[in-house]
């Protein structure tokens, strides 16, 4: 009898010693596909093209319509399938082209910021920013530095172009680097104003070389 009290005593102790180590051995359940989902939302990127251009007397081509940046702005965001955000001055340019120059001289001699009229909705979705703007005076309109200063670049990526009249991105892809606090800038592509006018097909080759090669569309 004692025999047989023990025996069952010791079956009992086992079944609950394996029962415990069951427990903890139990695999944990793997991730659903609503618990993944959010991580992959995260990561998708969208582009936005920003881009500050002036139409009316332009150097080299006359009273256009539309600004030499804009025409640029608009291929690279058919190219590219990215939202346009177009910067707009609240105290609009005028159309003469020696009253712009003089008062863009002013506003970079007293490193003026003019203030922008409208405001980029849903900032934040945006992880590529294609950035294009004029050169005046050997530099980025003051605006662009207004527009640089008002949003957070953090973790975003900046790929900038610009239309010029014979002096390249003079330093521009540096200013924003230094004004676009957090962002990766990458290299940047220099049109030529007056061929964007006249000889756009001539400009659409650089364009779209450039674009490739920032993995910006896909290559063929």
């Amino acid at each position: 009898m004692k025999k047989m009290m023990k025996c069952l005593l010791g079956a009992l102790m086992v079944t609950a010693l394996t029962g415990c180590g069951t427990k903890q051995a139990e695999p944990q359940p793997s991730p659903s596909a609503e618990t993944e989902q959010p991580a992959a939302e995260q990561t998708e990127k969208k582009t936005l093209v920003v881009c500050f251009s002036r139409a009316g007397e332009n150097w080299e081509v006359g009273v256009v319509e539309k600004g030499n940046t804009m025409i640029a702005a608009e291929y690279i965001a058919q190219q590219t399938g990215a939202d346009l955000f177009v910067i707009e001055p609240e105290k609009p340019y005028p159309e003469n082209y020696m009253e712009t120059v003089n008062i863009a001289s002013e506003e970079k001699s007293s490193k003026a910021r003019p203030a922008i009229k409208n405001t980029c909705e849903n900032w934040e979705a945006y992880t590529d920013i294609i950035m294009g703007y004029p050169i005046w005076h050997g530099d980025l309109p003051m605006i662009m530095y207004t527009f640089m200063e008002s949003y957070d670049f953090t973790g975003k990526t900046v790929w900038p172009f610009d239309t010029h009249g014979g002096s390249g991105l003079s330093g521009t892809v540096e200013s924003i680097r230094n004004t676009a606090k957090g962002a990766e800038v990458m290299k940047g592509l220099a049109l030529s104003g007056k061929s964007m006018q006249n000889e756009f097909d001539s400009q659409k080759g650089a364009i779209d070389q450039w674009l490739k090669d920032s993995g910006l569309v896909k290559a063929e």
